[in-house]
């Protein structure tokens, strides 16, 4: 409806950019100077054309033994990063990061990159949104939305489930409150 959140309106970190030719040393330490866990790469036209994580690096750099200081980034990024729009909906962008099984999502306007989205970003809204639903009812009604999110994708289902699972046991501080009255 018109209250569905964008991804524009969720505090987005701004994407950490760096040119295809860094090395994959010189782009860890960008990334670690902006305690970043993904950088996104761009082409000689300043296009983004791939995506640098910590799971890259882990995987494909320190696992194959390569040579942090002369391997260019290009060769060991992912290729063609999914993105959105900032004007996708919060939970179209959760929806897509589950079933792509990843954590980051790059979100463009006017075909540039303005932020990056994580995963832990959406979900933190998501719990946002079900803490200030004043009773079950509402938190009832995002759970389903978060199920439909998920789709028929069994992984996604349980991983909704066990946040659902989370989500929907009081905090500690009602049980507390609750119990000194």
């Amino acid at each position: 409806g018109g209250g569905e959140r964008t991804v524009r309106r969720l505090r987005l970190s701004k994407a950490l950019t760096v040119p295809e030719s860094t090395t994959v040393l010189e782009a860890c330490r960008r990334m670690a100077a902006r305690r970043a866990d993904a950088a996104l790469l761009t082409d000689s036209n300043a296009l983004l054309c791939g995506i640098l994580t910590d799971k890259d690096i882990a995987t494909r750099v320190i696992a194959r033994e390569l040579k942090i200081d002369e391997t260019p980034a290009w060769k060991v990024m992912t290729r063609h990063p999914v993105f959105v729009p900032s004007e996708t909906l919060a939970v179209e962008a959760l929806h897509k990061m589950v079933q792509g099984k990843f954590r980051h999502l790059p979100v463009v306007e006017n075909g540039e990159v303005i932020a990056m989205l994580d995963i832990a970003k959406c979900l933190y809204d998501a719990i946002a949104r079900i803490e200030r639903a004043s009773d079950k009812g509402k938190a009832a009604a995002i759970a389903s939305a978060v199920d439909a999110a998920a789709g028929n994708d069994p992984t996604a289902s349980s991983m909704v489930e066990a946040f659902k699972e989370q989500m929907l046991r009081p905090s500690l501080s009602t049980i507390t409150t609750a119990e000194s009255t």
